[in-house]
Formats: C-alpha cells, structure tokens, sequence
C-alpha cells in the first residue's frame, strides 16, 4: 500500500491544478462568449482525441512500465497547460487555441486512467480494492473541493495566468512522486497469451474480452447510458449556476457541495462495501439522481448547494463499486486494454450529449424559460424564468433519467447475478 499511497498524494495534488484549470477555463469561455455552445465544444475538444486513442493507449499500457505510462500522460498535459499560458502571456489567447491545445493534451491524458487503475489492481490486496477507489474517489473529491473556491480567489488575484501557474506547479509535484516508486510487472495470465501480437490486434483484444463476458458488456452499457446523461449535466451545470448566482458564488457551491464527495468518499476508503456490489452500484445512484432534480427546482443558493451536496455525496459509492468489480473480474495484465476499451465505451456518449446539449439549451430549453417563453405560464411558474431556468429544466430531466436507467440495469439478470456468474480474476 505504501507505493499506492506514494503516487495516491502525486495525483491528489494534480486533480487539484487540474480542476482548478478546468472550472477556470470554463468561466473564461462562458464569459467571453455567452455560449453554451461554444462551452460544449471546449470539453469535446479534450474528449474526442481520448475516445479514438484510448483502446491504443491501453495496449500500450499493458506493454510498458505503467509507472512511465502515467509520467508521459502527466508531461503531455503539462505541456499543453503550459503553452495556454504562454498565449495568455502574450495575449494571444483565443477559443480555438483551446480547442487544438486540449485535443493534444487529450491524447496524452488517454494513458493516465488505465494505467493507474491497472497498477492499483497490483499495488492493493483484492479485499482492500473498493477502499482504494474509495481513496481515488476521495483525491477527485478533495480536488473540487478546493479547485473551485482557490480558482475563485485566484481568477480575481492574478486573473488565468495565476490559476494555470498553480495547475504547472502540481504536474511537476505527481511527475516526482512516480519517480520516487516503482510498480510491480504483472504476470502473463492465458488471456494475455492470447491477446498477444501487433498493437491493433491487442487493442482489439479489449473488446473481445468484454464482448465475451456477457455482465461487464451490460455493466459497460450501463455506464455508457449514465455518460451521456452526465455530459448533459457538465454542460448545463455553469448556465444554471452563473444564472443566478455570481463566479464566487458559484465557486462557494460547487466546493460546499463537494464536501458531500468527500464525506462519501471517506466512508468508502474505510469501509470494504457490501456483499453485493452490483446492488449497492445500482442503488448508489438513485439518491444521485434526485438531488440533480433537486437542483434545477429552486434558483436559490442554499437550496442548490445543499442538493448538489446530496448528488456528490452518493457519487463515490457508485464508481467505488463498479471500479472494484472490474478490478476484481478482469486478468492483471491484460487490464490496461480492457480497462482502455470500458473508458473509450463508457464515455462515447459523452461527445454526443457535448454536441447535443450546447444547441438545445441555447436554441430551446432557455427560450422556453425565458420571459415569455412558451413553457413560463406552465413550468415556470413552478421552476421560474430567465436566464439559467431552461438549464435548470434540462438538469431535472437528467436526474429522472439517472434513476429510470439504473432501474432498467437491475432488472437484467446477466448485470444482476454477474458476481456469482463470473469468477475473480484476482485470487488475493
């Protein structure tokens, strides 16, 4: 556990500067273009690159050191941070900087997720797996924490170049830590056997192995459903947020409500989970669901913190689950592919719901909300009108849905009875 816990606080520091780099640039374009559109195509930019390299990226990481895997995924996006620094240095920054910088640093950032949950399938014992997602989950929460409400201080302060500053600053302290440990060489299981050859033959291979394991296929798409209903919400989130409150409000939120994220997380970290994963996964998101609900109700700040509060808190439960199942279920050495091809899977909704939502909310959900809008008379009287509301109804929609979907998973019996069904891959 000591090198898990080594590269753990690497990485904590980095989700720090990165988040802080992401809710920054976020409020930049926003502000400097009034759309959410434009907004969408920020975060599709670092997407797109990541859903067509990452099954490359997995084999490659099973191929190598993942130690080194994640150095070079950490220095790739260090130095696109860098170069939207040195645009802004000489104010030369425009949206379409952002557009190619992020698409670069995406490829890059494609190595980091496998490798890390691949080496955390060796540097921790089978029964502590759900505690170290809880950690993960826990340096993701403690990440926007901090981020937002340090971004806030530090945008009206030195403005984005002092935000990007501290973003550099924590790349060079997760690029030490890895240096200081090194990680273990899986051994060659029968299905690394056959997985072996050319590198889009074992790239490849991350789809066979999970088409012919009927579960994790369900659980796959499972996620994949809850992806594109999560991209809606990344897009809608600062619309909602920044139409009723100001940026340091809204810092003050998405901290407070991340607090909730925490609480969870902890609880994880110390807790193996129950008996039956796939149940707690299914259940976790329910309480999920209804607190998105809960935040496009009212345009109130107490209101929507304390209902983003309850959202994050249920996250880590959820990701905890699913991360220790597929931990659990897959060979060691193959795990980079797989866990490459279930990134790549679970999150090509996202792209769509990122060109999908942009126009929706500005060309229909905002104007039905707005002053007049064909849906004040009814549903406005009930969730309001003006900026930010028809980004709040968009936000109850997700949430239903959230929790429709998570019903509709449970009633499968491959996802269902998939603990019994498949056997560990991982004795201890």
């Amino acid at each position: 556990m000591r090198t898990f816990l080594v590269v753990w606080c690497g990485q904590l520091v980095s989700l720090v500067g990165t988040n802080l780099t992401s809710f920054a640039l976020a409020i930049y374009v926003y502000q400097q273009t009034g759309s959410a559109t434009k907004l969408a195509g920020i975060l599709l930019a670092s997407q797109l690159p990541q859903i067509v390299v990452t099954p490359f990226a997995g084999a490659l990481v099973d191929r190598w050191d993942r130690r080194w895997a994640m150095i070079l995924a950490d220095t790739g996006a260090g130095i696109g941070t860098v170069a939207i620094a040195v645009l802004l240095g000489f104010d030369r920054l425009e949206i379409w900087h952002l557009y190619v910088i992020l698409s670069i640093a995406g490829v890059f950032q494609s190595m980091q997720w496998p490798a890390y949950s691949a080496a955390t399938s060796l540097l921790v014992p089978k029964e502590k797996h759900t505690r170290a997602a809880g950690l993960v989950q826990l340096a993701e929460a403690l990440g926007q924490v901090f981020a937002p409400a340090l971004a806030g201080v530090l945008l009206v302060a030195g403005g984005l170049t002092a935000v990007i500053a501290v973003d550099v600053a924590t790349f060079v302290v997760a690029v030490a830590s890895l240096l200081a440990v090194r990680f273990p060489r899986p051994e060659v299981s029968e299905a690394g056997s056959e997985a072996a050859g050319s590198l889009l033959a074992e790239a490849r291979f991350g789809f066979t192995y999970i088409r012919q394991r009927r579960g994790l296929l369900v659980l796959l798409v499972y996620f994949a459903v809850l992806n594109l209903i999560f991209g809606f919400v990344g897009v809608v989130l600062f619309p909602l947020l920044l139409g009723f409150a100001s940026e340091q409000a809204v810092g003050g939120i998405m901290s407070l409500s991340a607090v909730g994220m925490v609480i969870g997380s902890v609880i994880m970290s110390s807790w193996k989970g129950p008996r039956r994963l796939v149940r707690g996964l299914l259940i976790a998101v329910m309480p999920l669901g209804l607190g998105l609900i809960l935040m496009g109700l009212r345009p109130s700040v107490p209101f929507v913190t304390a209902a983003a509060f309850l959202a994050f808190a249920a996250m880590p439960f959820g990701n905890s689950f699913s991360q220790a199942l597929w931990q659990r279920k897959v060979d060691p050495d193959v795990q980079g592919r797989v866990f490459a091809v279930r990134r790549t899977l679970g999150q090509i909704m996202g792209p769509v719901a990122l060109i999908a939502a942009g126009p929706l909310l500005d060309l229909v959900f905002e104007p039905a909300l707005a002053d007049g809008g064909s849906l004040a008379g009814s549903l406005g009287s009930v969730i309001g009108t003006g900026p930010g509301r028809g980004a709040a109804f968009m936000m109850m929609i997700m949430g239903a849905a959230a929790m429709l979907a998570s019903v509709a998973a449970y009633s499968y019996p491959r996802l269902r009875y998939l603990e019994d069904e498949l056997p560990d891959a991982i004795s201890s």
